[in-house]
């Protein structure tokens, strides 16, 4: 017996509810683009990394906002409803998920790009770089 049926798979329907539900907490970096580039995006995509990494590469159309700063007064210039998109360097940083977690206290829906901006670069898509602003 291998470390891979040491644990007997789920049932059909567990595995059906839980990867049916894993699409109401996470999008992929695919249906995110073609959102962008088809003019179809309903959401607001929230680059949390930091202003630094955000300015040396970040998704086209991506806000810089990271989750250490995500906070009820600054959130509370979107539309009630709005859907945030957040996504952090990749699949090896948790990011994301901490911005998610803010959001989700704030009352906001939220989604997670798990591929980060390591997905993104992987999928062939580009980025954009902007000028890091001064301290005031």
């Amino acid at each position: 017996m291998s470390f891979v049926t040491e644990i007997p798979a789920a049932s059909s329907a567990d595995a059906l509810a839980h990867f049916e539900a894993s699409f109401t907490f996470e999008t992929d970096c695919w249906d995110v683009h073609h959102a962008i580039s088809s003019g179809q995006q309903d959401f607001v995509l929230l680059d949390v990394r930091g202003t630094e990494k955000y300015a040396a590469g970040h998704v086209p159309g991506a806000i810089d906002l990271a989750h250490r700063k995500i906070i009820g007064s600054k959130m509370a210039a979107y539309p009630q409803g709005t859907l945030f998109v957040v996504y952090c360097a990749g699949p090896h940083c948790n990011g994301a998920a901490r911005a998610a977690v803010r959001l989700a206290k704030l009352g906001l829906p939220v989604k997670v790009m798990p591929g980060g901006i390591t997905g993104w670069v992987d999928e062939g898509f580009t980025l954009e770089k902007s000028e890091v602003a001064a301290a005031t």
